[in-house]
């Protein structure tokens, strides 16, 4: 099976909610697991993962808003917004609760949803990236490798359009410890998808959001701190530990792990690990 392809045994589905349709993948049995990707990928980072949480899980892998084989819409992409898209998903597969494992922009649409809806999340993991408005938010913003942050508008995606695998290579090379783990058929596959009439334009709202999900956030915030086990994950090179120095702003029960010789793409650079510590996370007792 390559490595972003699901088994045939997940059914795929569209799932109209929330004023757009998301793509859903879905496998397994037993206690649910929602994965949620980020930017530069699709719900298919998941299949490895996927595949040993199916075992005994029941395994849901939406693509976000306008990502993927999901809808284009117009608006929606503050992450608040995207929240309400997975209720919607959950509440059409009949699934009450669900543990969370996310990554990149899916670690703000998860908080999101586990700040609205803490009795439906038993447990949450977030992988490498940080949340908007949220602890040393300001300073990370700093960095001059996030420029991609502010870039957007009319005039880029005109600039993007027929180009896409020439602007997501650089992401795909700079935040990577080892670029060539990022194999050469995975970047063939998600350029295609970005290149889908919307898709630029899309994955370029989910950043100009960032200023509501700020906003969004903080009013979370001011309700308390997310009180579920949560798990910090952070690549060796790209947030490391940071990630826990993160959540403990916005969790009261944060467990740290850093992924070794990894940069941002987790599933890609050291996918075994990966999945070892997410499991070991999920079927915890405490």
């Amino acid at each position: 099976m390559e490595a972003f392809r699901f088994p045939p045994e997940f059914r795929a589905r569209e799932i109209t909610t929330n004023g757009t349709s998301i793509y859903v993948r879905a496998g397994g049995a037993g206690p649910a697991v929602v994965l949620l990707h980020g930017y530069g990928e699709t719900g298919d980072m998941w299949a490895t993962m996927a595949v040993d949480l199916a075992r005994d899980h029941t395994v849901v892998v939406p693509d976000l808003r306008g990502l993927g084989l999901s809808s284009k819409p117009a608006g929606g992409f503050d992450k608040k917004t995207q929240a309400g898209d997975l209720a919607g998903v959950l509440d059409e597969l009949k699934i009450d609760r669900a543990a969370l494992v996310t990554h990149d922009i899916g670690n703000m649409v998860g908080y999101a949803f586990a700040a609205q809806y803490p009795d439906r999340v038993p447990r949450f993991v977030l992988i490498d990236a940080p949340l908007p408005g949220v602890g040393p938010w300001e300073e990370i913003l700093k960095n001059p490798l996030l420029w991609h942050f502010r870039f957007g508008g009319p005039d880029m995606e005109r600039l993007v359009a027929g180009r896409e695998r020439i602007y997501l290579d650089r992401f795909w090379n700079e935040f990577s410890a080892n670029p060539a783990r990022f194999s050469e058929a995975a970047r063939t596959h998600y350029a295609k998808l970005y290149a889908m009439p919307g898709a630029m334009h899309s994955g370029f709202m989910q950043f100009a959001a960032f200023d509501q999900d700020a906003v969004d956030n903080q009013q979370f915030l001011s309700r308390g701190k997310l009180r579920m086990p949560v798990l910090a994950i952070g690549g060796e090179k790209s947030f490391g530990a940071t990630m826990a120095t993160i959540m403990r702003f916005a969790a009261s029960d944060v467990h740290e792990a850093v992924i070794p010789d990894s940069g941002h793409w987790i599933m890609e650079e050291n996918p075994a690990a990966t999945i070892s510590m997410v499991r070991s996370f999920l079927d915890a007792k405490t």
